[in-house]
């Protein structure tokens, strides 16, 4: 099936797609801020500049789109039928920033936790969100010995 927008109207719709405060992340933020968790965001003296910085944990959160970042195995990650080479490449070089980054932040004493959007609805979100708070504890405990 064709595109029902033009390309001016599906370039201005991939623009106003926001990187920063997506509702998973805002979702994320508030369940964190509730239960006490203090944290900074896009620290950019962090590698990666990740979305959720816990100093006190040495923890950073990624919230990552499955779209944008290829979920593997997801519903919610399907490429698209049209421009398929550009969405390959484009969402390749995201899994290999992601890796890379993951990769700099560990070699630097980091906790990574990444979260896919997926994980964050409303039936699966404080499941999710306790599993963060045990991997948080436990790295703090691992930091205080």
């Amino acid at each position: 099936m064709p595109d029902v927008l033009t390309p001016q109207q599906r370039h201005r719709c991939m623009s106003h797609i926001r990187s920063k405060a997506t509702k998973p992340e805002i979702l994320v933020r508030k369940w964190l801020w509730a239960h006490g968790y203090h944290y900074r965001l896009n620290v950019k003296s962090v590698p990666g500049k990740p979305d959720i910085v816990m100093r006190k944990y040495r923890t950073a959160i990624f919230v990552n789109g499955c779209f944008w970042h290829g979920h593997k195995g997801c519903k919610q990650f399907v490429l698209p039928k049209t421009n398929t080479e550009f969405w390959q490449n484009k969402i390749a070089h995201n899994r290999q920033r992601d890796q890379r980054n993951i990769a700099l932040l560990r070699s630097n004493g980091w906790q990574v936790i990444t979260l896919w959007a997926c994980s964050l609805t409303k039936d699966k979100l404080e499941n999710t969100m306790q599993q963060v708070s045990i991997a948080l504890n436990y790295n703090f405990l691992k930091i205080i010995k």
